[in-house]
């Protein structure tokens, strides 16, 4: 047992050591981090100590810093894919005609919707025919017809009867004329009788629009081009009076028309009796603004002599543009005293406004360009098409109002020494400057006006009071709209508008046969209007002249509590939208019409029974689109329109007061009339008088008395009326107030 023992001990031995050998640490390589984390910090461990081995310390664990993570790998940019090169960039540019970019914005000409271009249509068309007429020295007649065809087509189908055309005849075209169009009953173009019981489209729908006048008529050569290619005409280089300017309405008239419905324009036209009439149907290629005619003949019959005959069917809203399309036919009437203008409607009666002088208005002249109105580019651009032979030559044949010495005096400004030729002064920019900046120095004469031609003061009363001639008998009498015009006319009767008591309103009555003998009274229908016109002198803005006419209608039906009837008129013709924005509007409400016996809210049109007329005419109005609907604000033209308002406003303020004056004295004699012959009775008994002889004295000497005080009332009315025309209110103190 015990060899056993020391046998096991001996073994032991060398297992301890074996033992104390495998506790030592081995370095190990670490293994690879993972992406994105970091490495564990590693630690230091104290070996192990054997038997009999001294004590050592214990080893102390030292954190080792932790390494900063690597930063996440960064892909390279990459560069946006190329959507197209120049080269095929470059294959899809191509010209844009001028009917292309109408088409998509046809809003600008006026066609904003359906019931606009209704009254745009026929705008375009009439404008036409009177600038025809008076440059050909024709006195005006112009049928303006509009038809529904789908009232037409429902009528059809219910009547047997129709107007049957003459073989061979295109529709609508050959076998009417004004005459018999006008005496069909129902005024519907003489398609439809009166009694049918269809109704009119509501809404949008199809519409015929004709307008036929007088005129010279057109050549044929001319006929394609001036009525299927916009920007063409005769108007825009000439600085002259007339309704056109751009060459643009009543092909885009047609453009519209064929848009809407598919359906060309169609034209007739003769220039001369013996010769033959031209029946077109045009139609427009908007890519390339050219007129395609797709039909051509020759009409050897024709109720005109000489004339014009447009038909356009287009897609239209007569129940809400029936009332502009009204306001347009009797604003033309009145502003065109010399022209008969038939109107016929759908299922209405027809309407004429007969002319009221068989004077044609003065004629415009043609006159050059002043240089106050010429700008740097326009000026290089004159000189490069100049013939003249020096600069001297060229400001005298190229301008007006430019003499001999003037020129000398712009040439002398311009340091221009020698003989220097327009081609140069085209190519060197610096002397045109020069040359253009002498020209705004030097004083020269405002352009001649005998390029305009306005309405005049006779002619705008005559106008006035045919208009009002027609409308009076318009409109049902129990109708109290504020409107006094086709559509609903405002018949308020005049003692009702009166304030005082039974016996005072049956006053006036006796005087009521007297006030047309007073200076401007007209009597229309029994009413009693004060027509008063105004037309200042030319004047100049940026080189342009121009001339303001203005006139008023004041009693009468109009409302005495609703703000007054703006009219407002350029070239002759009416402009019926964007009152607010116009210039016009702002001069009249600029106007302290306060002084002149009207209320007027601040910031509004004066309220009052009265209708207010507004004429500039010039060669080049200033309109603010190329629709035409207002004037732009230029201070020059609004200055003028207010001056011309307070010239009308003193007329209108003295008629007032003696209006006020006769109503006072009336007042004042029925008291006075109330006692005198009670006291003349009793003084006659006093005195033994008669009392006849002392009630006259006793009336005379009221009639001083109260002749006295307003004499002294009406001196110090027109005194300050006067004051006030001197010394004008500004627009800026008027706000301010």
């Amino acid at each position: 047992m015990a060899a056993r023992k020391a046998a096991a001990k001996g073994k032991a031995k060398p297992a301890g050591k074996a033992a104390a050998k495998q506790l030592e640490l081995v370095a190990v390589p670490a293994a690879p981090a993972r992406r994105g984390k970091a490495p564990p910090a590693p630690t230091k461990v104290a070996k192990r100590p054997g038997r009999g081995a001294k004590a050592q310390p214990e080893p102390v664990v030292v954190p080792v810093p932790e390494p900063e993570p690597a930063p996440p790998p960064v892909e390279k940019e990459r560069a946006p894919r190329r959507r197209a090169t120049a080269e095929q960039m470059a294959a899809k540019q191509r010209e844009i005609s001028i009917s292309e970019f109408f088409t998509k914005n046809r809003h600008l000409l006026g066609f904003d919707n359906p019931s606009k271009a209704l009254l745009t249509t026929i705008k375009e068309a009439v404008d036409n025919s009177l600038d025809a007429c008076e440059e050909a020295g024709i006195v005006p007649e112009i049928t303006v017809e509009v038809r529904d065809l789908g009232f037409e087509g429902r009528a059809q189908g219910q009547t047997e009867e129709s107007a049957p055309a003459p073989q061979g005849a295109p529709k609508n075209v050959r076998g009417s004329a004004a005459g018999t169009r006008l005496e069909r009953a129902g005024g519907s173009g003489g398609a439809v009788p009166p009694d049918t019981k269809s109704e009119l489209t509501k809404g949008e729908g199809r519409f015929v629009v004709v307008v036929e006048d007088n005129g010279p008529g057109i050549v044929k050569a001319q006929v394609p081009k001036i009525f299927g290619k916009l920007l063409y005409g005769s108007k825009f280089h000439r600085l002259k009076q007339s309704r056109g300017q751009q060459g643009i309405g009543i092909s885009a008239a047609a453009m519209y028309g064929q848009l809407t419905t598919g359906q060309p324009i169609r034209v007739t036209s003769r220039i001369g009796k013996g010769k033959p009439a031209h029946y077109f149907e045009i139609q427009i290629d908007t890519r390339k603004n050219n007129p395609v005619v797709t039909k051509d003949e020759a009409l050897d019959e024709w109720h005109q002599e000489h004339g014009t005959r447009v038909e356009l069917e287009i897609v239209a809203n007569w129940q809400q543009g029936q009332r502009f399309v009204n306001r347009y036919v009797e604003h033309t009437a009145l502003a065109n005293p010399h022209c008969t203008l038939h109107y016929v409607r759908p299922r209405q009666e027809p309407l004429s406004f007969p002319r009221a002088t068989e004077e044609l208005p003065k004629e415009a002249v043609e006159i050059r360009p002043h240089p106050h109105g010429v700008e740097l580019g326009a000026l290089m651009l004159m000189a490069g098409d100049s013939k003249s032979h020096d600069v001297k030559g060229f400001l005298q044949t190229a301008f007006s109002r430019v003499s001999a010495t003037v020129a000398d005096e712009i040439v002398q400004r311009a340091g221009v020494r020698g003989k220097v030729r327009p081609r140069d002064l085209a190519e060197d920019r610096e002397l045109a400057e020069r040359l253009h900046k002498a020209i705004g120095e030097t004083k020269i004469m405002n352009p001649p006006t005998n390029c305009l031609s306005p309405i005049g003061d006779e002619l705008m009363k005559r106008g006035l009071i045919s208009f009002l001639s027609v409308i009076e008998s318009e409109g049902p009498e129990e109708n109290g709209d504020s409107q006094l015009d086709l559509d609903s006319a405002s018949k308020k009767k005049v003692p009702k508008r009166g304030k005082g008591k039974a016996d005072h309103s049956e006053a006036p009555p006796p005087q009521a046969p007297e006030a047309p003998k007073e200076d401007g009274v007209e009597n229309i229908k029994g009413h009693n209007y004060f027509i008063a016109t105004v037309t200042r002198p030319p004047k100049v803005y940026r080189g342009n002249p121009f001339q303001v006419e203005v006139g008023l209608a004041y009693g009468g039906s109009w409302p005495a509590d609703k703000p007054v009837e703006l009219f407002r008129f350029a070239n002759r013709v009416p402009l019926l939208f964007q009152r607010g924005a116009c210039g016009m509007t702002e001069a009249v409400v600029k106007t302290d019409w306060r002084n002149y016996l009207l209320s007027q809210p601040k910031g509004s049109l004066p309220v009052g029974p009265m209708a207010l007329l507004v004429h500039i005419a010039s060669v080049w109005v200033p309109f603010t689109s190329e629709a035409k609907e207002a004037v732009a604000h230029y201070p020059e033209i609004t200055r003028e329109i207010q001056l011309a308002a307070q010239e009308c406003g003193r007329k209108l303020a003295s008629h007032i007061r003696k209006r006020q004056h006769a109503q006072y004295q009336a007042e004042r004699r029925s008291i006075f009339e109330l006692y005198i012959q009670e006291v003349a009775r009793s003084v006659g008994k006093i005195t033994g008088r008669s009392p006849d002889p002392i009630r006259r004295d006793f009336m005379r000497l009221a009639e001083k008395v109260t002749e006295a005080e307003l004499k002294a009332q009406d001196a110090k009315l027109q005194d300050m009326s006067e004051k006030i025309t001197k010394r004008p209110r500004r627009a800026e103190q008027e706000e301010t107030e």
